[in-house]
């Protein structure tokens, strides 16, 4: 019995194997691609960014001046100033989601939900992203307030009191926002739903005025916000070492308890939107 060997022409290689990527490259690469993408939009770095600074450069110091500001030791232009991030942040998350319908409709995610990565990245990448561009647009607020005289109190503890729950604030609002984008299929609709979403939580949050300042019921409601808790936690960090917002939602003596409790809020609305909109938006690819 005899044995045929077939041989391989020298030219010719085994194909190539198809390396896996890395978890930190992959997101690395998907974060990277929606920066380039939103680095093309120049409106959803800027305008979000517009309104805040007009609230917080020309109406906090107007404000100030016709009504005597807290009569307290708040430097009330100072406190409009970290308020005003209460706006800024929820409208870039909400733009952010909105560029993730577009790249849906038109752009390359059909052929991204092909690669060998986890569906998670994707959301994952986007909140690297989103993170970076509200670090970029909450900085250039405060410098421009510190500019123009607002009185901040910044020390080591409360600089890492104020990242804390501005990272975590901006966490949650793009949690809703890829949550949303992930369920609505038109942009006509999400952009309905922006005011409700970014714009009126910004009233009922403390970041005008205290929220005991306002009737009993809305107060309440105020205490279930998360951004009631991120701001009262920021101005802690910055501008109310005596921690006045935590207090109106506590209502306890030891402020850094208080402190704790709200970073605890904020964090566990983080975990639970960055969860959802995961879970949501791999069901909506799968469809």
């Amino acid at each position: 019995m005899s044995t045929t060997t077939l041989a391989v022409p020298s030219g010719l290689t085994p194909p190539a194997v198809r390396r896996i990527p890395t978890a930190a490259a992959a997101l690395a690469t998907l974060a990277k691609r929606r920066a380039s993408l939103t680095s093309r939009t120049p409106r959803q770095i800027a305008v979000p960014l517009l309104g805040p600074l007009l609230l917080a450069l020309v109406a906090a110091p107007a404000l100030k001046a016709a009504t005597g500001g807290l009569r307290s030791h708040i430097d009330y232009a100072a406190f409009i100033d970290i308020g005003t991030i209460g706006l800024l942040v929820p409208l870039s998350c909400i733009l952010a989601g909105l560029s993730v319908i577009i790249d849906r409709e038109q752009g390359a995610q059909r052929e991204l939900l092909a690669a060998p990565v986890p569906r998670a990245y994707l959301v994952l990448g986007n909140l690297a992203v989103a993170l970076v561009l509200a670090t970029l647009q909450v900085t250039v607020l405060l410098a421009l307030a510190a500019l123009r005289g607002a009185h901040f109190s910044i020390t080591g503890s409360g600089m890492a009191w104020f990242v804390a729950a501005a990272v975590l604030i901006t966490v949650f609002t793009y949690g809703v926002a890829e949550t949303l984008a992930s369920r609505i299929h038109k942009q006509e609709d999400y952009t309905a739903a922006i005011p409700a979403v970014a714009i009126l939580p910004f009233f009922f949050a403390g970041a005008l005025f205290p929220i005991n300042a306002m009737p009993a019921a809305l107060t309440t409601v105020a205490k279930f916000l998360p951004l009631t808790h991120a701001l009262a936690l920021m101005r802690y960090a910055f501008v109310d070492p005596r921690g006045t917002g935590l207090h109106a939602i506590w209502g306890m003596s030891n402020v850094t308890t208080e402190a704790w409790l709200s970073l605890g809020v904020v964090a566990a609305f983080a975990a639970a939107l960055t969860m959802i909109s995961i879970r949501v938006f791999s069901r909506s690819a799968v469809g």
